[in-house]
């Protein structure tokens, strides 16, 4: 893409790379080969937000989850993506959209299990006390006056 453009147009690549999550220990693995690249922070977005992500080899983007507040959507541009759910597993090709309507209880994964990175737009409003729920594991993520924190199902922090 051009070097010479101007905002509101960017170039992806120029963006920022954030490697991994935040995730605490022993959760952090599934995600440490995730890369993202906030587009809509980068253009200044305040009510949702855009992420190009790129999935390497068997790399998960989060652990099955679901959100109380935000709506996610998903649009594959690259390879192939499995896509988890309490229905199983579904293959993700180039061109395939899913989304995820808040408050829906049903956790979702997306994990590239080919040799060959995978790349889509990740696509989220930014609601206001949002929380996480992780089915399949001890965790979740939840609002408290120090702001969002991970804490195991008893509701002890991490």
């Amino acid at each position: 893409m051009s070097g010479n453009l101007v905002k509101p147009a960017i170039d992806p690549a120029t963006v920022t790379m954030r490697t991994g999550s935040s995730y605490p220990e022993p959760f952090k693995a599934v995600s440490e080969e995730r890369e993202k690249r906030a587009l809509g922070d980068a253009v200044g977005l305040s009510i949702f937000g855009v992420n190009h992500v790129t999935l390497k080899s068997n790399a998960g983007s989060a652990h099955r989850h679901w959100h109380t507040k935000q709506d996610e959507f998903i649009y594959e541009l690259e390879g192939e993506i499995v896509l988890v759910t309490d229905a199983g597993e579904q293959m993700l090709t180039p061109g395939m959209a899913v989304g995820f309507p808040a408050g829906v209880a049903d956790g979702h994964q997306l994990v590239n299990r080919t040799d060959r990175p995978a790349v889509y737009l990740e696509v989220g409003d930014r609601s206001e006390g949002d929380e996480v729920n992780y089915p399949d594991i001890d965790l979740a993520l939840r609002n408290s006056p120090q702001g969002r924190i991970f804490v195991n199902k008893a509701g002890k922090p991490y």
